[in-house]
C-alpha cells in the first residue's frame, strides 16, 4: 500500500502535506483508499470502526482542496461542503474536530484562517443564520431535515449551487429509517440545483450489505446506478468478543444467585480497566445496573452514571465530556452512546443481554479500543436462555465478519408529499421532470408514475377534503402536466413542519367508570389489542378501547398479562441473525442426535464459538431439554432454519395456544402471527389473542377446539397481505401511524401560522379523517400508513418469502399433538407478561416451576418405557 501513501502525499497541497506528516505515522486502512479516490472525484462509500480515521478519510481531500483555494486567494463566499449527521451532538463534536486542525494549518499559512465552519440545525438562531448569509461557511454541518429546508430557502439555496462534497455520517442509522428516505430525496433536488457533479461520500462502522447501500448513497441516472467505490475496512481493527453467563444453570439457579454473578462480573470488568462501557437494551434496565452498581462502592459516585435518552440534554453533555476527559470508570446506556460521538478512550463494552443485530453488537464494541492499532474488546452477558442462544451467535458471526443486512424503507408517499410541496416552492414543475427527478433516488427508483399522480391529486385538492380543513398545498394543471406552490403560505408550511420524526406523548388510562389508573407510551398503547392485558401501576388491567389519548381500560384481577410493559422499548431482533441461530440449534440437536457426548460439545463451543464454560453448559442443557421433550412425543424433527415446530398446549385455564417456533425475528414473527390469528379469529368466531416474540408466537383461543393444520392452511403467499391488512385495519397502530403519516405529508400540520398545534388537536383530527379517507379510492396517506405498518415496523416481504419457502418445501411445519405443557422452547414466550407483575425472583420460579414439570413427565415417560 506504500504506492497509495506516496500518491496521495504527491496530491497534497504542501501545507497540508507538511502538517500531516508531521501529525500523524501514515495513513490508516480506510485513508488509503478513500482519500485517493475522493481527490479524483469520485463518491465512495467508507465502512471502518471506531478509531481507524474514518472522519479524516473523508475531510483530508475537501480541506485540501479549500487550502489550495485559499492560498490561490479563489476561496469565494459559499458552501463547498456539506457535512449531515444524525445527531445535533454528532455535528456539534464535527465541528470541533475539524477546528482543531484548520487552526493548525492556519498557524502555517495565514490564508488558511480564511476557511470556515458553521453548524445549521434546528437549534441555530436567527441572528446566526443571517450571519451565515453574509458569510457562509465553506463547510457547513447540518441535519437531515435542515437540508431540506435550506434547499427552499430563496437567498441560503443560491449559496448551494456550487456544492461539490456531500459527506452523510453514520449513514446506516439515517438510510433505515424514514429520515433516510428524506434525506435522499434532499440529496437528489441538491444534485438538481447543482452546477457541478458532487462527490458523495459515506461513512459507517458497522453496515450491510455495502454494494446496496452505496446505491442508497449515490442514487441513480436514468436508471442506472451511479457510480461509486466501496473502501471496506470493517475487520481491520483487532477485536476480542466473548459471550458469558454468570452461572451455568440459568434454570435453577435463584434470582439472587444469578444477580449476585452478575454484578461480580461487572465488578471485576470495572475493576480491571480504566473505563467500561455497558450497554443495557432499556432505559429501565439502565436506571437498575447503575443502582445496584452505586451500592457496590466499586467506584467513586461521580464516576459512574447512567445515559440514556430520558435523562435532560445537559445531564448527557456532562457524562460525555466527562467520559471525553477521562474522568469516568463506569457509563451505563442503553442506545444513546452506540453513535460516533467522540467520548475518548473506552477500554471495554458489556452488553447485558442480546444487542438483537451483529451491526450493533459490532457498533457497541467498536466503541472500546479508540485507535486503529488497540483492540476491541466486548463481553455479552446473558441472563436468559434465548438471549444467551443470540449472544453466542452474535460472537461467532461478528468474529467472522459477517454482519445481518440492514433495512431500507421504499415509496413512502408521505415523505414524498413533503418534497413535492418543497419542490414547488423552489420552482414550478411539469410532472414528468419531477418523476425523472425522484427517481434518481434508491428509495423511489421503482416508483410508478400513478403513485405519483395520486399524491399530486392529494396537494392539490383533488380528493374533495377542503370541508375538513384539508387544503391544497400546490396547484396543478391538468391540460399541461405542470404543479406549483399554491398561495404565499406554501413555502411556511413547509418550513415549520418540515421532518419525519412523529410527536410523541404519554396516554392516560381510565378504568370505565372513569378512575385514572396512570399513563402509559403512545408507542405501547398501539402494540394493544382489544382484550390485551397488561400491567399499570402493579395491577392487570384488560385493553378496551381508546379516543385521543385516554385509554379505557377494565379490571383483569389474576388474569396473565399478554404484553409486557417493556416490548415497545425492545429492540428487534433482526431475521438474518434469526436464521443463524436456527441453524447452531439445529446443528446441535443434529449432533446430540448422532449421539455425541455433552461434554465434547461443550468443550467444542468454547472453543470455536467464543463463549465461557458457564454459557457452554447452558446452552447444551436448554436444547438438550428441548430435545427430550420432543423425545417423548416421539417426534424426531426439531426446530431449526428448515423445520417449524408448531405447539399445541392446553393449559391449565383450557385455554388453547398454538405456538409457533420461528426464529425470524419480531417484525417478521408479527406479520405472521396476526395473519394467522385472523384465519383463527375467522374460523371460531372468538376473540384471539397473540403473543410475539423474537423466537415464537403463540395465538391463544379461549375454550378452542381448533385444529392447529387448519390454521396453517388458511395463509399463504398470496393471501397474506390481505389478512394482514384485515387483522391491522381498525387497530390502535393503524390510527396512530395515520396521524404520523398525515403529518408528514402536510395533511395535518404540526405549525401552523406560528402556532403550535398540539398533539391531541392533531390525534382528533386524525380520527375523523382516517375515517373519510377509508372512503376515498386508493388514498396515498392511508396507503402509506398501512404499508409502514406492514413493510416497516413489521416485514410482511420476509414473511411472505418464508411462506413462499414452505409452499415449495424448502421449510416445513412439524405440528406437534395436542399437550398439556408447552415444551422448553416456549418458557420465556410464556412468562415474558409475568416480569410486570411479579419479582424476578417469581420468575424465575416459574420458570423452574414449568421445567421441573417437563423434566418430571420426560423420567416418567422414560421409566414407563
Amino acid at each position: 500500500m506504500l504506492e497509495y501513501e506516496e500518491a496521495i502525499l504527491e496530491r497534497l497541497d504542501p501545507v497540508v502535506k507538511e502538517w500531516f506528516v508531521s501529525r500523524f505515522n501514515g495513513f490508516t486502512p480506510p485513508q488509503k483508499s478513500s482519500i485517493i479516490n475522493i481527490l479524483n472525484c469520485n463518491s465512495v462509500l467508507v465502512a471502518s470502526p471506531t478509531g481507524s480515521g474514518k472522519t479524516l478519510s473523508a475531510f483530508l481531500a475537501i480541506i485540501n482542496n479549500l487550502v489550495r483555494f485559499a492560498r490561490d486567494n479563489t476561496l469565494e463566499d459559499k458552501v463547498y461542503c456539506i457535512y449531515i449527521s444524525p445527531l445535533r451532538s454528532l455535528n456539534n463534536d464535527i465541528a470541533k474536530n475539524l477546528k482543531v486542525p484548520l487552526e493548525e494549518l492556519g498557524r502555517m499559512h495565514d490564508a488558511i484562517k480564511k476557511i470556515r465552519i458553521g453548524i445549521r440545525t434546528g437549534d441555530t438562531t436567527q441572528q446566526e443564520r443571517a450571519k451565515m448569509l453574509r458569510k457562509p461557511p465553506h463547510i457547513l454541518i447540518t441535519t437531515p431535515e435542515s437540508i431540506a429546508i435550506i434547499l427552499c430557502a430563496p437567498k441560503f439555496r443560491e449559496l448551494l449551487r456550487d456544492v461539490r462534497w456531500i459527506i452523510v455520517d453514520e449513514i446506516h442509522e439515517l438510510c433505515s429509517s424514514k429520515r433516510g428516505v428524506h434525506l435522499s430525496l434532499s440529496l437528489e433536488r441538491l444534485e438538481n440545483l447543482a452546477n457541478n457533479k458532487i462527490v458523495r461520500i459515506g461513512l459507517s462502522a458497522t453496515i450491510h450489505p455495502l454494494d446496496e447501500v452505496a446505491k442508497y448513497l449515490v442514487g441513480y441516472d436514468n436508471n442506472k446506478e451511479r457510480s461509486c467505490y466501496i473502501v471496506d475496512t470493517r475487520f481491520v481493527k483487532p477485536m476480542m468478543l466473548k459471550t458469558i453467563s454468570p452461572v451455568s444453570d440459568l434454570i435453577h439457579t435463584s434470582s439472587e444467585r444469578v444477580n449476585k454473578r452478575l454484578y461480580k462480573l461487572l465488578k471485576n470488568i470495572i475493576e480491571n480497566n480504566t473505563t467500561t462501557l455497558i450497554f443495557t437494551n432499556t432505559r429501565s434496565g439502565t436506571e437498575r445496573v447503575v443502582y445496584h452498581l452505586s451500592k457496590m462502592n466499586i467506584v467513586d459516585a461521580d464516576q459512574l452514571a447512567a445515559h440514556h435518552s430520558s435523562l435532560s440534554r445537559d445531564n448527557r453533555l456532562d457524562v460525555e465530556n466527562r467520559l471525553k476527559e477521562g474522568k469516568m470508570r463506569a457509563v451505563v446506556t442503553s442506545t444513546s452512546l452506540e453513535l460516533g460521538i467522540d467520548i475518548g478512550s473506552i477500554d471495554v463494552v458489556a452488553q447485558i443481554g442480546s444487542p438483537k443485530s451483529i451491526a450493533r453488537c459490532l457498533q457497541r464494541v467498536g466503541r472500546s479500543g479508540h485507535s486503529i492499532d488497540r483492540e476491541s474488546r466486548g463481553y455479552l452477558i446473558a441472563l436468559e436462555r434465548d438471549d444467551l442462544v443470540e449472544d453466542v451467535v452474535i460472537c461467532m458471526n461478528a468474529m467472522k465478519g459477517r454482519i445481518d443486512k440492514i433495512y431500507i424503507p421504499k415509496n413512502a408517499l408521505d415523505v414524498l408529499a413533503q418534497h413535492i410541496v418543497g419542490m414547488a416552492v423552489e420552482q414550478r414543475w411539469k410532472v414528468s421532470e419531477a418523476y425523472s427527478l425522484i427517481k434518481r433516488s434508491y428509495c423511489y427508483k421503482d416508483l410508478s408514475i400513478d403513485e405519483l399522480r395520486r399524491v399530486i391529486k392529494y396537494l392539490s385538492g383533488g380528493y374533495g377534503l377542503n370541508e375538513h380543513k384539508v387544503y391544497g398545498k400546490i396547484w396543478y394543471d391538468e391540460a399541461n402536466d405542470e404543479f406549483g406552490k399554491r398561495g404565499y403560505m406554501a413555502r411556511v408550511i413547509y418550513a415549520t413542519n418540515i421532518g419525519t420524526i412523529p410527536d410523541e406523548v404519554s396516554i392516560k388510562v381510565y378504568t370505565a367508570n372513569n378512575k385514572w389508573v396512570g399513563n402509559i407510551e403512545e408507542e405501547f398503547l398501539e402494540r394493544l389489542s382489544k382484550g390485551d392485558i397488561f400491567v399499570l401501576g402493579g395491577k392487570t388491567y384488560q385493553f378496551v378501547s381508546a379516543k385521543g389519548f385516554k385509554a379505557v381500560v377494565k379490571d383483569a384481577e389474576g388474569k396473565k398479562p399478554t404484553i409486557p410493559n417493556w416490548f415497545s422499548e425492545m429492540l428487534p431482533l433482526s431475521f438474518d441473525l434469526g436464521e443463524a441461530i436456527g441453524k447452531i440449534r439445529g446443528d446441535i440437536f443434529k449432533m446430540l442426535n448422532d449421539g455425541y457426548k455433552e461434554n465434547d460439545i461443550i468443550s467444542l463451543l468454547v472453543t470455536e464459538a467464543y463463549l465461557d464454560t458457564n454459557a457452554a453448559k447452558a446452552l447444551i442443557s436448554y436444547i438438550k431439554t428441548e430435545a427430550d421433550f420432543l423425545k417423548m412425543l416421539n417426534v424426531d424433527a426439531f426446530p431449526d432454519n428448515y423445520n417449524i415446530v408448531v405447539e399445541n398446549y392446553i393449559d391449565e385455564e383450557k385455554k388453547q395456544n398454538i405456538i409457533f417456533h420461528a426464529v425470524f425475528g419480531r417484525r417478521v414473527n408479527d406479520a405472521l402471527a396476526r395473519a394467522y390469528a385472523e384465519v383463527a379469529k375467522r374460523i371460531s368466531k372468538r376473540n384471539v389473542i397473540i403473543n410475539v416474540s423474537d423466537h415464537a408466537f403463540m395465538i391463544t383461543i379461549t375454550d378452542g377446539k381448533l385444529e392447529p393444520l387448519e390454521i396453517i392452511n388458511g395463509v399463504n403467499q398470496y393471501n397474506i397481505r390481505e389478512l394482514l391488512l384485515s387483522a391491522i385495519r381498525y387497530t390502535e397502530m393503524v390510527k396512530r401511524r395515520f396521524r404520523h403519516c398525515a403529518s408528514r405529508s402536510l395533511m395535518i400540520l404540526r405549525n401552523y401560522k406560528g402556532h403550535e398545534v398540539t398533539v391531541a388537536r392533531q390525534q382528533t383530527n386524525a380520527e375523523i379523517l382516517i375515517k373519510l379517507c377509508e372512503q376515498l379510492d386508493r388514498f396515498p396517506v392511508l396507503e402509506e400508513t398501512y404499508r409502514e405498518v406492514m413493510e416497516d415496523l413489521m416485514d410482511i416481504n420476509t414473511a411472505i418469502s418464508i411462506l413462499k419457502d414452505i409452499e415449495e418445501k424448502r421449510r416445513r411445519f412439524v405440528i406437534l399433538q395436542k399437550f398439556d405443557l408447552p415444551s422448553p422452547f416456549s418458557h420465556d414466550l410464556i412468562v415474558a407478561g409475568y416480569s410486570d407483575i411479579v419479582l424476578m425472583h417469581d420468575k424465575k420460579e416459574l420458570l423452574e416451576v414449568l421445567h421441573e414439570m417437563v423434566i418430571s413427565r420426560i423420567k416418567n415417560r422414560d421409566e414407563d418405557n
